[in-house]
Protein backbone atom coordinates (compact mmCIF):
# COMPACT_ATOMS: atom_id res chain seq x y z
CA UNK A 1 0.00 0.00 0.00
CA UNK A 2 1.23 3.52 -0.81
CA UNK A 3 2.27 5.39 1.55
CA UNK A 4 -0.37 8.34 0.81
CA UNK A 5 -3.37 5.52 0.62
CA UNK A 6 -2.11 4.85 3.99
CA UNK A 7 -2.61 8.27 5.68
CA UNK A 8 -6.21 8.58 3.47
CA UNK A 9 -6.94 5.34 4.88
CA UNK A 10 -6.01 6.70 8.65
CA UNK A 11 -8.13 9.14 8.58
CA UNK A 12 -11.26 6.61 8.49
CA UNK A 13 -9.69 3.30 9.84
CA UNK A 14 -8.20 2.49 12.74
CA UNK A 15 -4.68 2.71 13.35
CA UNK A 16 -4.85 -0.91 13.71
CA UNK A 17 -6.61 -4.03 11.77
CA UNK A 18 -10.70 -2.89 11.85
CA UNK A 19 -10.82 -6.40 13.27
CA UNK A 20 -8.65 -7.59 15.99
CA UNK A 21 -6.49 -4.22 15.97
CA UNK A 22 -3.28 -5.81 15.78
CA UNK A 23 -0.39 -4.37 13.42
CA UNK A 24 -0.69 -1.17 11.26
CA UNK A 25 -2.64 -2.75 7.91
CA UNK A 26 -6.76 -1.92 7.85
CA UNK A 27 -7.24 -4.99 7.79
CA UNK A 28 -4.73 -8.15 8.69
CA UNK A 29 -4.31 -11.27 6.95
CA UNK A 30 -6.34 -13.32 9.61
CA UNK A 31 -8.95 -11.33 9.39
CA UNK A 32 -9.55 -10.70 5.68
CA UNK A 33 -9.32 -14.85 5.73
CA UNK A 34 -12.23 -14.80 7.86
CA UNK A 35 -14.09 -12.48 5.69
CA UNK A 36 -12.54 -14.87 2.42
CA UNK A 37 -16.18 -16.71 2.28
CA UNK A 38 -14.18 -19.97 2.65
CA UNK A 39 -17.64 -21.13 5.29
CA UNK A 40 -20.34 -19.91 3.41
CA UNK A 41 -23.65 -21.89 4.22
CA UNK A 42 -26.68 -21.97 4.62
CA UNK A 43 -28.20 -20.41 7.84
CA UNK A 44 -31.48 -20.71 9.25
CA UNK A 45 -33.07 -18.03 12.35
CA UNK A 46 -34.18 -20.37 15.45
CA UNK A 47 -37.42 -18.63 14.53
CA UNK A 48 -37.69 -17.90 11.06
CA UNK A 49 -40.72 -15.45 9.63
CA UNK A 50 -42.68 -17.05 7.33
CA UNK A 51 -41.63 -16.41 3.41
CA UNK A 52 -38.24 -16.28 4.50
CA UNK A 53 -36.12 -17.82 1.22
CA UNK A 54 -33.08 -19.76 1.69
CA UNK A 55 -30.43 -17.64 3.20
CA UNK A 56 -26.49 -17.81 2.75
CA UNK A 57 -23.94 -16.14 4.93
CA UNK A 58 -20.17 -16.11 4.92
CA UNK A 59 -19.45 -16.28 8.19
CA UNK A 60 -20.53 -15.63 11.98
CA UNK A 61 -21.26 -12.26 13.31
CA UNK A 62 -19.03 -11.95 16.18
CA UNK A 63 -15.07 -11.26 17.32
CA UNK A 64 -13.19 -9.61 14.54
CA UNK A 65 -15.68 -10.33 11.95
CA UNK A 66 -17.86 -7.65 14.17
CA UNK A 67 -15.51 -5.49 14.39
CA UNK A 68 -14.90 -5.20 10.83
CA UNK A 69 -18.61 -4.80 9.81
CA UNK A 70 -19.31 -2.32 12.45
CA UNK A 71 -16.02 -0.21 10.87
CA UNK A 72 -17.08 -0.29 7.80
CA UNK A 73 -21.55 0.33 8.86
CA UNK A 74 -21.18 3.09 11.43
CA UNK A 75 -17.72 4.64 11.46
CA UNK A 76 -17.18 5.05 7.52
CA UNK A 77 -14.68 2.62 6.68
CA UNK A 78 -15.09 2.60 3.34
CA UNK A 79 -12.01 0.52 1.64
CA UNK A 80 -13.01 -2.37 4.03
CA UNK A 81 -16.20 -3.12 1.35
CA UNK A 82 -14.22 -4.63 -0.86
CA UNK A 83 -13.45 -7.16 1.80
CA UNK A 84 -16.94 -7.54 3.11
CA UNK A 85 -17.83 -7.63 -0.61
CA UNK A 86 -15.77 -10.75 -1.36
CA UNK A 87 -17.98 -12.75 1.48
CA UNK A 88 -21.14 -11.37 0.27
CA UNK A 89 -19.57 -12.91 -3.16
CA UNK A 90 -18.84 -15.86 -1.77
CA UNK A 91 -22.34 -16.30 -0.36
CA UNK A 92 -24.23 -15.51 -3.11
CA UNK A 93 -22.17 -17.98 -5.32
CA UNK A 94 -23.43 -20.69 -2.95
CA UNK A 95 -26.71 -19.12 -2.90
CA UNK A 96 -27.34 -19.93 -6.75
CA UNK A 97 -24.88 -22.67 -7.07
CA UNK A 98 -24.62 -23.54 -10.71
CA UNK A 99 -26.44 -20.61 -12.32
CA UNK A 100 -25.74 -20.22 -16.02
CA UNK A 101 -27.37 -16.83 -16.25
CA UNK A 102 -26.89 -13.36 -14.96
CA UNK A 103 -27.14 -12.57 -11.01
CA UNK A 104 -28.77 -10.06 -10.12
CA UNK A 105 -28.14 -8.85 -6.64
CA UNK A 106 -31.05 -6.84 -5.03
CA UNK A 107 -29.74 -5.05 -1.70
CA UNK A 108 -32.01 -4.57 1.11
CA UNK A 109 -32.76 -0.87 1.78
CA UNK A 110 -31.59 0.91 4.42
CA UNK A 111 -33.77 3.99 5.86
CA UNK A 112 -32.90 7.48 4.64
CA UNK A 113 -32.74 8.90 7.35
CA UNK A 114 -29.92 6.30 8.48
CA UNK A 115 -27.92 7.10 5.53
CA UNK A 116 -27.71 10.28 5.95
CA UNK A 117 -26.60 9.88 9.19
CA UNK A 118 -23.76 7.36 7.90
CA UNK A 119 -22.89 9.45 5.09
CA UNK A 120 -23.18 6.22 2.66
CA UNK A 121 -25.55 3.18 2.16
CA UNK A 122 -23.27 0.56 3.74
CA UNK A 123 -25.89 -2.44 2.24
CA UNK A 124 -25.49 -1.34 -1.29
CA UNK A 125 -21.85 -0.42 -1.35
CA UNK A 126 -20.99 -3.91 -0.39
CA UNK A 127 -23.53 -5.24 -3.08
CA UNK A 128 -21.49 -3.24 -5.28
CA UNK A 129 -18.12 -4.62 -4.24
CA UNK A 130 -19.74 -8.41 -3.83
CA UNK A 131 -21.13 -7.51 -8.18
CA UNK A 132 -17.50 -6.70 -9.22
CA UNK A 133 -15.98 -9.73 -7.54
CA UNK A 134 -18.21 -12.07 -9.31
CA UNK A 135 -17.43 -10.11 -12.39
CA UNK A 136 -13.98 -10.73 -12.00
CA UNK A 137 -14.36 -14.45 -11.33
CA UNK A 138 -16.21 -15.17 -14.62
CA UNK A 139 -19.61 -15.29 -12.77
CA UNK A 140 -22.09 -12.53 -14.70
CA UNK A 141 -23.66 -10.08 -11.71
CA UNK A 142 -25.34 -7.15 -11.20
CA UNK A 143 -26.60 -4.26 -8.88
CA UNK A 144 -30.66 -3.37 -8.95
CA UNK A 145 -31.45 -1.19 -5.86
CA UNK A 146 -35.39 -1.73 -6.63
CA UNK A 147 -36.73 -1.87 -3.67
CA UNK A 148 -37.54 0.92 -1.29
CA UNK A 149 -39.59 1.67 2.01
CA UNK A 150 -42.72 2.86 1.07
CA UNK A 151 -43.63 3.85 4.87
CA UNK A 152 -41.54 5.11 7.85
CA UNK A 153 -40.22 2.00 9.96
CA UNK A 154 -38.98 2.14 13.74
CA UNK A 155 -34.94 1.87 14.00
CA UNK A 156 -34.68 -2.26 14.35
CA UNK A 157 -31.87 -2.23 16.90
CA UNK A 158 -33.41 -3.65 20.25
CA UNK A 159 -36.66 -4.53 18.62
CA UNK A 160 -37.20 -8.33 19.14
CA UNK A 161 -37.97 -11.31 15.74
CA UNK A 162 -41.72 -10.73 16.46
CA UNK A 163 -41.49 -6.48 16.42
CA UNK A 164 -38.73 -6.49 13.88
CA UNK A 165 -41.14 -8.57 12.04
CA UNK A 166 -44.00 -6.04 12.79
CA UNK A 167 -42.00 -3.03 12.44
CA UNK A 168 -40.97 -4.03 8.62
CA UNK A 169 -44.49 -5.89 7.51
CA UNK A 170 -45.33 -4.42 4.40
CA UNK A 171 -42.94 -1.93 4.50
CA UNK A 172 -40.85 -2.25 1.39
CA UNK A 173 -42.22 -2.34 -2.69
CA UNK A 174 -40.20 -2.55 -5.77
CA UNK A 175 -40.44 0.70 -7.45
CA UNK A 176 -42.02 0.91 -10.29
CA UNK A 177 -38.99 1.21 -13.01
CA UNK A 178 -37.48 -1.96 -10.83
CA UNK A 179 -40.29 -4.13 -11.84
CA UNK A 180 -39.27 -3.60 -15.89
CA UNK A 181 -35.64 -3.57 -14.43
CA UNK A 182 -36.02 -7.05 -12.71
CA UNK A 183 -38.81 -8.58 -15.51
CA UNK A 184 -36.18 -7.58 -18.22
CA UNK A 185 -35.35 -11.47 -17.83
CA UNK A 186 -35.91 -13.09 -14.21
CA UNK A 187 -39.69 -12.61 -14.39
CA UNK A 188 -39.65 -14.29 -17.72
CA UNK A 189 -36.60 -17.35 -17.15
CA UNK A 190 -37.75 -18.81 -14.15
CA UNK A 191 -35.48 -20.86 -11.98
CA UNK A 192 -34.24 -23.93 -13.96
CA UNK A 193 -34.23 -22.33 -17.23
CA UNK A 194 -30.82 -22.36 -18.45
CA UNK A 195 -29.41 -18.73 -19.52
CA UNK A 196 -32.31 -17.50 -17.20
CA UNK A 197 -31.22 -14.66 -14.38
CA UNK A 198 -31.63 -15.05 -10.92
CA UNK A 199 -32.87 -12.80 -8.28
CA UNK A 200 -30.57 -12.46 -5.24
CA UNK A 201 -31.56 -10.62 -2.21
CA UNK A 202 -28.53 -9.36 -0.27
CA UNK A 203 -28.10 -7.47 3.08
CA UNK A 204 -24.42 -7.06 5.49
CA UNK A 205 -26.46 -8.78 8.08
CA UNK A 206 -29.04 -11.07 9.08
CA UNK A 207 -30.47 -11.27 12.25
CA UNK A 208 -33.91 -12.12 12.63
CA UNK A 209 -34.39 -12.85 8.78
CA UNK A 210 -37.31 -10.17 9.22
CA UNK A 211 -35.46 -7.50 6.59
CA UNK A 212 -35.10 -10.51 4.03
CA UNK A 213 -38.36 -12.23 4.13
CA UNK A 214 -40.08 -8.23 3.85
CA UNK A 215 -37.74 -8.11 1.03
CA UNK A 216 -39.00 -11.58 -0.44
CA UNK A 217 -42.82 -11.03 -0.43
CA UNK A 218 -42.08 -7.65 -2.40
CA UNK A 219 -40.27 -9.25 -4.95
CA UNK A 220 -43.03 -11.62 -4.80
CA UNK A 221 -46.01 -9.14 -5.24
CA UNK A 222 -44.36 -7.28 -7.91
CA UNK A 223 -44.82 -10.76 -9.65
CA UNK A 224 -40.89 -11.66 -9.91
CA UNK A 225 -39.17 -14.38 -8.42
CA UNK A 226 -37.84 -17.10 -7.73
CA UNK A 227 -35.62 -15.53 -5.10
CA UNK A 228 -32.72 -16.90 -2.51
CA UNK A 229 -30.83 -14.22 0.02
CA UNK A 230 -27.47 -13.59 0.83
CA UNK A 231 -25.66 -12.16 3.84
CA UNK A 232 -21.92 -11.27 4.51
CA UNK A 233 -22.82 -12.62 8.22
CA UNK A 234 -25.64 -14.08 10.42
CA UNK A 235 -25.75 -12.99 13.87
CA UNK A 236 -26.07 -13.99 16.67
CA UNK A 237 -24.76 -17.16 15.67
CA UNK A 238 -25.61 -19.14 18.49
CA UNK A 239 -29.17 -18.52 17.01
CA UNK A 240 -29.00 -19.86 13.58
CA UNK A 241 -28.64 -23.60 12.04
CA UNK A 242 -25.68 -23.79 10.07
CA UNK A 243 -25.19 -25.82 7.35
CA UNK A 244 -29.00 -27.23 6.45
CA UNK A 245 -30.31 -26.55 3.86
CA UNK A 246 -33.82 -25.10 4.74
CA UNK A 247 -37.03 -25.88 2.58
CA UNK A 248 -36.92 -22.55 0.08
CA UNK A 249 -40.70 -21.88 -0.45
CA UNK A 250 -39.42 -20.12 -3.98
CA UNK A 251 -38.00 -23.61 -5.15
CA UNK A 252 -41.41 -24.98 -4.33
CA UNK A 253 -43.07 -22.96 -7.20
CA UNK A 254 -40.07 -24.95 -9.48
CA UNK A 255 -39.55 -28.18 -8.53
Amino acid sequence: MRGWWRELAGLVLPVGCAGCGAGREPLCGGCRAALSGAGAGCVRPAAAPAGLPAVYAAAAYGGAVRGVVLAHKERGALPLAGALGTALAAAVRTAAPGCAGELVLVPVPSARHRVRARGHDPGRRIALAASARLRRTGVPARVAPVLRLRRAVADQAGLGARERRANLAGALEVSRGGVELLARGAAAAPEGRPGGPRIVLVDDVVTTGASLAEAARAVRAAGLGPVAAAAVVAAPAGAFGWGDTPRNPDRAKNP
